[in-house]
Protein backbone atom coordinates (compact mmCIF):
# COMPACT_ATOMS: atom_id res chain seq x y z
CA UNK A 1 0.00 0.00 0.00
CA UNK A 2 1.33 3.49 -0.62
CA UNK A 3 -0.12 6.57 0.69
CA UNK A 4 -1.03 9.68 -1.47
CA UNK A 5 -1.40 12.47 0.70
CA UNK A 6 -1.66 15.01 -1.85
CA UNK A 7 -4.69 13.38 -2.75
CA UNK A 8 -5.22 12.73 0.74
CA UNK A 9 -5.65 8.62 0.03
CA UNK A 10 -4.28 4.99 0.19
CA UNK A 11 -3.87 3.02 -2.84
CA UNK A 12 -3.05 -0.57 -3.27
CA UNK A 13 -2.33 -1.60 -6.55
CA UNK A 14 -2.81 -5.62 -7.98
CA UNK A 15 -1.86 -5.91 -11.45
CA UNK A 16 -2.14 -2.24 -12.85
CA UNK A 17 -5.79 -1.88 -11.23
CA UNK A 18 -5.77 0.35 -7.97
CA UNK A 19 -8.23 0.01 -4.94
CA UNK A 20 -8.24 3.21 -2.83
CA UNK A 21 -9.39 4.50 0.19
CA UNK A 22 -10.05 8.35 0.33
CA UNK A 23 -8.69 9.83 4.22
CA UNK A 24 -8.68 12.64 6.63
CA UNK A 25 -5.98 12.75 9.03
CA UNK A 26 -7.94 14.67 11.80
CA UNK A 27 -5.99 14.82 15.67
CA UNK A 28 -6.66 11.27 16.70
CA UNK A 29 -8.28 10.33 14.24
CA UNK A 30 -7.90 8.94 10.78
CA UNK A 31 -11.45 9.39 8.95
CA UNK A 32 -12.33 7.03 5.94
CA UNK A 33 -14.46 8.27 4.09
CA UNK A 34 -14.84 6.28 0.60
CA UNK A 35 -13.61 2.74 -0.37
CA UNK A 36 -13.21 2.07 -3.92
CA UNK A 37 -12.16 -1.17 -5.67
CA UNK A 38 -12.20 -1.00 -9.23
CA UNK A 39 -14.74 -4.18 -10.86
CA UNK A 40 -11.97 -6.45 -11.63
CA UNK A 41 -10.73 -6.71 -8.22
CA UNK A 42 -14.17 -6.89 -6.28
CA UNK A 43 -14.01 -10.83 -4.89
CA UNK A 44 -10.32 -10.61 -5.25
CA UNK A 45 -9.75 -9.57 -1.46
CA UNK A 46 -8.07 -6.49 -2.25
CA UNK A 47 -10.07 -3.86 -0.38
CA UNK A 48 -9.68 -6.11 2.36
CA UNK A 49 -5.86 -6.25 2.07
CA UNK A 50 -6.46 -2.54 1.25
CA UNK A 51 -8.08 -2.00 5.02
CA UNK A 52 -5.95 -4.08 6.88
CA UNK A 53 -2.68 -1.78 5.92
CA UNK A 54 -4.96 1.47 6.68
CA UNK A 55 -5.62 -0.38 10.19
CA UNK A 56 -1.74 -1.34 10.42
CA UNK A 57 -1.28 2.68 8.88
CA UNK A 58 -3.19 3.77 12.07
CA UNK A 59 -2.18 1.38 15.11
CA UNK A 60 1.02 3.12 13.74
CA UNK A 61 0.39 6.88 14.28
CA UNK A 62 -1.87 6.25 16.91
CA UNK A 63 -4.93 7.00 15.36
CA UNK A 64 -8.30 5.49 15.61
CA UNK A 65 -10.49 4.97 12.51
CA UNK A 66 -13.47 6.90 11.58
CA UNK A 67 -15.52 4.85 8.85
CA UNK A 68 -18.00 7.49 6.84
CA UNK A 69 -17.78 4.37 3.98
CA UNK A 70 -20.73 1.75 4.94
CA UNK A 71 -17.50 -0.92 3.36
CA UNK A 72 -15.00 0.45 6.34
CA UNK A 73 -17.58 0.32 8.83
CA UNK A 74 -18.33 -3.18 8.42
CA UNK A 75 -14.87 -4.24 7.47
CA UNK A 76 -13.84 -2.44 11.07
CA UNK A 77 -16.95 -4.62 12.51
CA UNK A 78 -15.97 -7.91 11.51
CA UNK A 79 -11.83 -6.77 12.69
CA UNK A 80 -12.71 -5.70 15.99
CA UNK A 81 -9.46 -6.40 16.83
CA UNK A 82 -7.97 -4.02 14.60
CA UNK A 83 -8.13 -0.28 15.81
CA UNK A 84 -11.11 1.54 14.72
Amino acid sequence: MRDDPGRSRFELEVDGAVAYADYRRQPGTLVIAYVYAPPVLRGTGAADRLMRAVAETARAEGRQIVPLCGYAAAWLRRHRDLPG
